[in-house]
């Protein structure tokens, strides 16, 4: 069988926020959401459950063997009258070798199927929780951290890889032998089953009231579990201050006590899956021995045979092991159902921006001839999600012509970082239109919105992979000469070539290789190759040297040419032969001109000017 990954399923549409399932929700419930990722790999369940019942049926057949050796074999004189029928004993023993050799390849079937949709369900999981994820908006990442997601992707879903790829099959394996030797019980002594019946009944009360309780307990082991990987990833990225204060003892303590509280929190749901366990197991063979104690006043009074009572007691343990078994597995269960719940927290969450239907016409060949995309404000205000009643941009009206270059500045809370956000769509304005080339950028497909815009930010971002692929990362089919073309463009030809294997080199994490001016110049580069008709630079170099600067500055007077680009700057220097400068504050344009324009009027413009560069104001 050959089945190979399967799409991601597409999942029931959720709403616009997490989506938390109720808390007294049954786990089969809550476990069933899993179906459409199993639903692609019908084949493999339909050998797996084959396999099962095969097995099943060769664990239930043993104990008729063990009958048919006592009455018959033992009991019965061979063909002279003068001692046991061993050629009836050998037939049996040879019976059970055969069902022993059943049952041992059934079971290696039924292992590896079951292993096997374990990895390959693990494996969609994750990739669909992740592809979700990545769609998500900037504020769904305000409200859950990083550590989190990471979490929820590595030990949530191992829970679900063992549920599936052992605790199912053990527990459809232990429902069929209870079931089958349940049966069979009643068919050797109806009375006798009919008392372990009756007392069985009253055992399941207490299981299920545990068990819920595991499931609560569960869900809390994850969480703490959960935020200690949340801690640790947030200390680790920022490694360089924590030992610049010297808080390496203090982030440590903060460790131990999350990961104290994670370990309490799980001993607590130990101790409840033992309680749980033991419980079970008492109760159940307390009930059994007591059966069993009348089955044998009864082979004593004459009522039933040596072997039909050892049939019975085979069967019985079987039912008992079987219980004790499924208690194991109803706690896995209810572990895997709460981190079922806060995976399909991630899954059931849509992002607040929504994709236009309408598609951008091709602006590349005019990005080539030096024309650029026009982009048009009209009245735009908005304020954060977190921040409702501060608007970040107020009734924010400008235009920027093909090709033009428009800078953006003023003090830091003006809304300048906050245009840029609107233009990429990562959030959309409470009033007020966008346009981009006459299009309402609602109505766009985000995938070619994004696509006719470049972004350069202050933070470049290196890729843990080699230049060759930091770069591509613009356009993945450029050919190599079309990649060192960028490269040269972006000034970041030469210190390339003097890496150890040239544009195979690898980069280390975050670029960690690199100087802050080679990584933002990688970053220019990229963007060049995505040859876009809007470039948006934000404060690209306001954090280098000022040799770096003066090479990146290089690069960027030629990524700006041939397109239209909107520039942050808090250096005015990088920006005095902009075509236009907006001076922004409270999230209104005050001033709008050239520099010298700006300079003459004295008014805020000009005051930054004279901090800057040392010079009067008119």
């Amino acid at each position: 069988m050959t089945e190979s990954a399967a799409t991601v399923p597409d999942l029931p549409a959720g709403n616009d926020s997490a989506t938390t399932m109720p808390a007294e929700q049954p786990a089969w419930k809550t476990l069933y959401r899993l179906a459409p990722f199993l639903s692609p790999y019908r084949g493999r369940m339909v050998l797996a459950a084959a396999a099962l019942l095969i097995a099943a049926a060769a664990t239930l057949a043993i104990p008729m063997a063990f009958r048919l050796l006592i009455d018959r074999g033992f009991s019965t004189p061979d063909a002279s009258g003068s001692g046991i029928d061993a050629a009836h004993v050998n037939s049996v023993f040879l019976t059970l070798f055969g069902v022993a050799v059943v049952l041992a390849m059934a079971t290696a079937v039924r292992f590896y199927c079951v292993s096997w949709l374990g990895d390959r369900i693990t494996a969609d999981l994750r990739q669909a929780v992740y592809t979700q994820v990545l769609r998500q908006d900037p504020v769904f990442f305000e409200t859950l951290r990083i550590g989190e997601i990471q979490s929820r992707l590595s030990s949530d879903t191992t829970l679900i890889q063992s549920l599936i790829g052992s605790s199912i099959s053990m527990g459809l394996r232990n429902s069929l032998l209870f079931t089958g030797a349940l049966l069979m019980m009643f068919w050797s002594s109806a009375h006798l089953a009919s008392i372990i019946v009756g007392l069985l009944v009253v055992v399941v009360v207490p299981i299920l009231v545990f068990g819920r309780r595991v499931r609560k307990l569960s869900r809390d082991s994850q969480d703490k579990l959960a935020d200690t990987g949340a801690l640790a990833n947030e200390t680790l990225n920022a490694m360089s201050t924590v030992q610049s204060y010297v808080r390496e003892d203090m982030e440590a303590e903060r460790y131990a006590r999350a990961t104290n509280s994670a370990f309490h929190s799980a001993i607590r749901r130990n101790r409840n899956r033992a309680y749980l366990t033991a419980l079970a197991i008492a109760l159940v063979f307390g009930c059994i021995v007591f059966v069993l104690w009348l089955g044998a006043q009864a082979v004593l009074e004459g009522r039933m045979t040596p072997g039909l009572l050892t049939q019975f007691m085979l069967y019985a343990a079987l039912v008992a092991g079987s219980t004790g078994a499924l208690a194991e597995v109803l706690g896995d269960v209810q572990r895997a159902a709460g981190a079922t719940e806060r995976l399909l927290e991630l899954l059931d969450t849509r992002p607040v921006i929504r994709s236009g239907s309408q598609s951008l016409p091709t602006t590349a060949d005019a990005t080539t001839a030096g024309v650029g995309a026009r982009v048009e404000l009209q009245g735009v205000t908005f304020c954060y999600p977190s921040r409702p009643d501060e608007p970040a941009l107020n009734d924010l009206s400008f235009t920027l012509e093909p090709g033009q270059t428009v800078a953006l500045v003023g003090p830091s809370g003006a809304g300048k970082s906050t245009v840029l956000q609107l233009l990429l769509r990562f959030y959309d304005p409470q009033a007020g239109t966008i346009l981009l080339d006459g299009m309402n950028i609602d109505a766009l497909k985000l995938n070619d919105l994004r696509a006719a815009i470049g972004f350069v930010s202050q933070d470049s971002v290196v890729f843990s992979d080699d230049v060759t692929a930091n770069l591509r990362y613009g356009q993945l089919d450029a050919t190599d000469e079309q990649v060192a073309q960028a490269a040269a463009d972006a000034q970041a030809l030469d210190f390339i070539n003097r890496l150890p294997d040239g544009f195979s080199t690898y980069l280390g994490e975050k670029g960690v290789r690199l100087s802050g001016g080679q990584r933002q110049r990688l970053s220019i580069a990229r963007a060049l190759l995505k040859n876009p008709p809007l470039l948006l630079l934000d404060e690209a170099t306001s954090a280098l040297d000022a040799e770096s600067e003066r090479k990146v500055q290089l690069a960027l007077d030629r990524a700006m040419t041939g397109r239209t680009t909107l520039v942050i700057a808090h250096r005015l220097a990088t920006i005095v032969n902009a075509d236009r400068i907006l001076v922004l504050d409270e999230g209104r344009v005050i001033e709008s001109g050239t520099h010298q324009d700006l300079l003459a009027a004295g008014g805020l413009y000009a005051r930054l000017a004279a901090m800057q560069f040392g010079v009067s104001v008119p």
